[in-house]
């Protein structure tokens, strides 16, 4: 069932689809070369140049703001490091809710799992409502934007998300990481028309499951690459999995995953890294996936919390 904004543009997709100008215009080759020499040119190459050090999550200083608000404008990411936080999940839980609202990010989303506060902990569960799911399995996760499955069209999506690490694993769980605007740009270098796919309203369907609550939600249809209409910058709904997954059957979307598939084997601008705990990365729904770990279902196993947001990382 495709989403009321996506209807909107069933037709003629093209004309309400795409900017008229600007980088993410497919016409306006000049303003798209400007934008994409700078991003490359300022993109975080390790991650040492992700860091920030923040001694109070509760309340960054001025200059670690402004260096969270200059990687979010760069690489649409910062990792940050709080030691003092601590692991008693009530101080971390409080203080990354204020954290976040320090950059605007405060529509959270409903989750079935989430507690009071919204936060969801990301651990192994062997039953319950979390248990078969694989972000709560120490199995790999594949590629992805999180809330692919969740889409209600540009103004009413996944945008951004904090995730910080109380625990982390003896072995493994190591998180790849890349800005979606390098993966549009990877694309669009190749062929345009990959681009232009993938904004279709029907590019990707997510076949009926459950809800966030436990209940039944029909398909999810809506577009690879969107623009939000606040800020007017670029969005990304994708899940590399193979299974329970629907793509649009024309010959340049399918061409298009598959392009897409290979700049995530092997881009250069990837960056791989396990958070320790007091480390958390906060984004705006970047391109990311995590390798399989060893680890338990104890309560004393990897633990992470995770809480996703409706806005974009503001000043």
């Amino acid at each position: 069932m495709s989403s009321p904004d996506s209807r909107s543009c069933a037709d003629d997709w093209r004309e309400r689809c795409f900017p008229k100008e600007g980088p993410f215009c497919l016409g306006d080759e000049d303003a798209y070369a400007t934008w994409r020499a700078a991003k490359l040119e300022t993109y975080p190459k390790s991650v040492d140049e992700l860091r920030v050090e923040i001694e109070d999550l509760t309340n960054p200083s001025p200059a670690e703001r402004a260096a969270i608000w200059e990687l979010s404008g760069a690489a649409n990411m910062a990792i940050y490091n709080s030691d003092a936080v601590g692991s008693d999940s009530i101080r971390v839980r409080s203080a990354l809710r204020a954290f976040a609202a320090v950059f605007g990010l405060r529509r959270g989303e409903t989750h079935r799992s989430q507690g009071e506060d919204g936060l969801v902990a990301i651990e192994m569960a062997a039953s319950g409502g979390r248990g078969g799911y694989i972000p709560y399995s120490n199995r790999p996760l594949s590629w992805h934007t999180d809330s692919y499955y969740n889409y209600h069209g540009p103004s009413h999506c996944v945008k951004a998300m904090v995730l910080h690490c109380v625990r982390d694993a003896d072995e493994g769980g190591v998180n790849a990481l890349l800005d979606h605007e390098v993966a549009y740009i990877r694309l669009r270098d190749r062929d345009p028309a990959f681009v232009e796919a993938l904004t279709h309203p029907e590019a990707m369907t997510i076949p009926a499951g459950e809800d966030g609550y436990g209940g039944p939600r029909p398909d999810n249809t809506g577009p690879v690459f969107f623009i939000e209409p606040q800020s007017r910058r670029l969005v990304m709904r994708y899940t590399a999995r193979k299974r329970n997954v629907v793509w649009r059957e024309d010959t340049v979307t399918q061409a298009a995953v598959k392009a897409l598939e290979k700049v995530l084997e092997s881009d250069p601008l990837i960056i791989r890294y396990k958070l320790r705990p007091g480390e958390g990365i906060i984004c705006n729904n970047i391109l990311h996936n995590r390798s399989g770990f060893t680890g338990s279902a104890d309560g004393n196993g990897r633990l992470l919390y995770r809480v996703r947001f409706h806005d974009r990382i503001s000043v």
